[in-house]
Order: structure tokens, then sequence, then C-alpha cells
């Protein structure tokens, strides 16, 4: 696992908080920017994943 799979992991599980306290609020918006910072942290970790291949 290299630094990049790590931060998207890391993105996604924070996405995952925001996203939740944006529910318990009732705050859409950080319902959403949660949302985008999960996607973000797949792609991060995708690409991690992808570099990792690409070394070996």
């Amino acid at each position: 696992m290299n630094v990049d799979e790590v931060k998207g992991k890391g993105k996604q599980i924070k996405g995952k908080i925001r996203e939740e306290a944006g529910k318990l609020t009732g705050n859409k918006k950080e319902q959403v920017k949660g949302k985008i910072e999960q996607v973000e942290g797949v792609v991060q970790e995708e690409i991690g994943k992808i570099k990792g291949k690409l070394k070996k």
C-alpha cells in the first residue's frame, strides 16, 4: 500500500463523516461536500493502486 492509497482511504472516511454530520444537522451542502470527498478518495486510492502496479 502506498501513500496515495492511504490518503485516499483517509479522504473516504473523512467524507463519510462529513456526509453523516450533514445528515444529522440537515445541512445539504455538507452532505454533498462529503460525497464529493468520498469520490475524490476513491479516485486517489485507485491512482495509488495503478502506480503500485506500474512500479512492479
